[in-house]
């Protein structure tokens, strides 16, 4: 009988195995972000999502997709105030998804920061974005039950409802750390959004991360998965490289999936947390992505991977001295507020 952490591997690597065959033949508009957004539904803990559930979450999508748009000419006439009513959106998104245990929150962080800052460079790219999007979480759906019916879990009882996942102060705390990563990304990507769009995932990604560690560990965990990343992807390439077709970047995909999914679901026993193991597979297909666009478009793989890469670790180090000055400030607070 196999083990139903052996199963959830398999889920996720058959699952980014077929995402990854569907985006890349059949030509999908931007192939890695339908991947990426496959990726973030298959990691969903639990059953595969439900269509009907993945009809509301497009929806929501949709709906966010109609704010970005209409954020486009606040952004191009009144810059200032158009950044922090951004900041204000990314904070409710935040403190939403911390408050009810979304596991999608990035998702619906990723929809909104990615179509302003399209909009801004070409109404064509708005529409690329979108498509892929609702893509990306209709074929995370699909694979998602494709992959569980081969690899179903014995039924449970039906959970009950629990509580929230944090209390309201701590919600406002993480969902403030994560705006703070995320923002200054977003400004960055408006002043150039054909170089830095792949950023504001990376950043998205961290702002998330960023909500759920600690000081101690901010180092190693935005740092050091975005490392893992790169070697990973490193590999990845070195193998596609040998025969560069279709169904050998399934392959390698599936491969980097399997070696990922057996340390995130604790099958091979590792000191680093599952957010490591998961932030870095999904900065590994934000890395593979670009890099294969680069080599269709005939440009220097290499060099933009590498420059992409410093970009991903500067991001990391600046998150995590967000994470650390924002602590050491909310110690002080709380030091002066006890002594008062």
């Amino acid at each position: 009988m196999i083990a139903p952490a052996d199963k959830a591997v398999l889920r996720l690597a058959v699952g980014l195995g077929l995402a990854v065959l569907v985006a890349y033949g059949a030509a999908l508009p931007l192939p890695y972000v339908v991947c990426l957004l496959a990726v973030m539904v298959l990691s969903k803990p639990g059953p595969p999502l439900p269509p009907a559930r993945g009809v509301a979450i497009a929806a929501v999508l949709a709906a966010l997709v109609s704010v970005g748009v209409l954020m486009v000419p606040l952004l191009e006439n009144y810059a200032l105030a158009g950044v922090l009513l951004t900041g204000v959106i990314l904070y409710g998104l935040f403190f939403v998804g911390i408050r009810t245990g979304n596991p999608l929150t990035m998702v619906l962080v990723v929809a909104f920061t990615m179509i302003p800052v399209a909009g801004v460079a070409e109404q064509a790219l708005v529409t690329a974005i979108a498509v892929a999007l609702a893509l990306g979480v209709a074929l995370g759906s699909l694979v998602g039950g494709v992959s569980y019916a081969f690899f179903p879990d014995p039924p449970r009882p039906a959970a009950k409802k629990s509580p929230p996942v944090a209390d309201r102060e701590t919600a406002n705390w993480i969902a403030l750390r994560g705006t703070l990563v995320v923002l200054p990304a977003f400004v960055l990507a408006l002043t150039d959004p054909s170089s830095y769009l792949a950023t504001i995932i990376k950043s998205a990604q961290l702002g998330q991360q960023a909500g759920s560690t600690d000081t101690r560990r901010a180092g190693l965990e935005l740092v050091g998965s975005t490392l893992a990343a790169a070697g990973i992807a490193l590999a990845v390439w070195v193998g596609l490289s040998l025969w560069a077709n279709l169904w050998m970047l399934v392959l390698w995909m599936t491969a980097a999936a399997l070696w990922v999914g057996a340390r995130l679901y604790r099958v091979v026993p590792t000191a680093l947390s599952p957010a490591f193991w998961s932030n870095a597979l999904v900065t590994t297909i934000i890395l593979i992505g670009p890099a294969v666009e680069d080599s269709a478009n005939g440009s220097a793989v290499l060099q933009a991977s590498a420059v992409r890469v410093g970009l991903f670790i500067g991001v990391s180090l600046y998150a995590w001295a967000m994470v650390w000055a924002l602590e050491r400030w909310r110690a002080a607070r709380s030091r002066a507020l006890f002594f008062q």
